[in-house]
């Protein structure tokens, strides 16, 4: 973290959060924790504005406080114990009643067309995980949890892994864990079908025929 001054302004200490919100140990991996982020740095600077007087300083270095204080909390929930709990806790990621991938691809565009982006997400990701097993990359399993598949896909696909396990955080989150999606969401699964659908075994050999992709 960086040095903080005796004695800041409050310019200066929104320059320091935006520092520290900028590091690379806060990766942006999910659009659900930037949101977090933005909102952090809006309570940020609305405190530091209502700061005036001989406390601004003092109000100041708090904020600096806090934001490393949840930054640090969510990392943990993201990371640690109780996120390796919430992942055991995720359901499937295909329903009982199997789709095709184009089946399920139309049903995120339909939803995506009324704007209900949370069936929107979890219909692409799951269009992302059945047109894997079409393709052969993933055999055909009931009960796989997208953090499986996104591990398996992985393993295989090594371009799309860390895009994968983004995908299946995002599905989890909206699925299982009562998460709301956004257009933004939508777009990144979008982008992750296309990705998947290009990709090709990191050993060269094939993997089926390439799936087309709607955008």
């Amino acid at each position: 973290m960086a040095s903080v001054p005796v004695d800041p302004g409050r310019d200066e200490a929104r320059d320091l959060a935006r520092d520290e919100l900028s590091k690379p140990s806060y990766e942006r991996d999910t659009p659900l924790l930037s949101r977090v982020m933005r909102w952090i740095l809006n309570q940020i600077d609305r405190l530091l504005d209502a700061a005036t007087g001989a406390f601004s300083s003092r109000i100041a270095i708090s904020a600096i406080v806090a934001v490393v204080v949840v930054l640090a909390a969510v990392i943990v929930l993201r990371t640690g114990p109780m996120a390796r709990r919430a992942a055991r806790r995720a359901g499937p990621v295909l329903p009982d009643r199997r789709r095709t991938a184009a089946e399920h691809r139309a049903a995120a565009d339909a939803a995506a067309a009324r704007s209900d982006w949370n069936t929107a997400v979890v219909e692409r990701y799951r269009a992302v995980v059945t047109g894997l097993e079409e393709r052969g990359v993933l055999d055909d399993r009931s009960g796989r949890t997208a953090d499986e598949a996104a591990r398996e896909a992985g393993a295989v696909l090594a371009d799309v892994a860390e895009s994968m396990r983004r995908g299946a955080i995002l599905f989890d989150a909206v699925r299982y864990g009562g998460a709301d999606a956004t257009a933004g969401d939508d777009t990144s699964l979008r982008a992750l079908d296309a990705a998947v659908a290009a990709a090709r075994p990191s050993n060269g050999a094939p993997a089926g025929p390439t799936l087309a992709v709607p955008l």
